[in-house]
């Protein structure tokens, strides 16, 4: 089994598929706008021009995205996504990219789990955790 997160930008899904493609080196692998909708009369009016599937693929991992319904407001509560770094440059890298314009939480640090790990919302409002992977033993 296999789980994929589905982030819906509620109307800014092309400027956040630019931030993380800069920030995390994202690659966009597929795209669809409204306006290319087989079935166009299920299209919300007005939103041709905005992004109604588009898959990203960062490091391993494929996350979905959208612009959503388009409402102007969109909350990422409740969730958080992990990103791991090879080590504490890469995460203070990664943490500083997401932290632009966005809302640090807990900078990065040593823990007692992780040699580097700090948490942060980007500009969007979502929510990350950088964390180096504590070594094996």
């Amino acid at each position: 089994m296999k789980i994929s997160p589905y982030l819906h930008f509620d109307g800014r899904c092309d400027e956040a598929i630019e931030f993380y493609k800069k920030a995390l080196g994202a690659e966009l692998q597929f795209m669809v706008r409204f306006k290319e909708n087989p079935e166009p009369q299920y299209n919300p009016p007005g939103m041709d021009e905005k992004i109604m599937h588009a898959n990203l693929l960062i490091g391993e991992t494929q996350i979905m995205v959208s612009d959503g319904r388009c409402m102007g407001d969109a909350k990422f509560e409740g969730i958080t996504l992990s990103i791991e770094a090879a080590d504490a440059a890469e995460a203070d890298r990664l943490f500083s990219a997401l932290a632009e314009g966005g809302k640090v939480i807990m900078p990065q640090s040593q823990t007692f789990f992780s040699p580097r790990f700090g948490m942060v919302a980007d500009k969007f409002g979502v929510h990350w955790m950088v964390i180096v992977p504590q070594p094996m033993s």
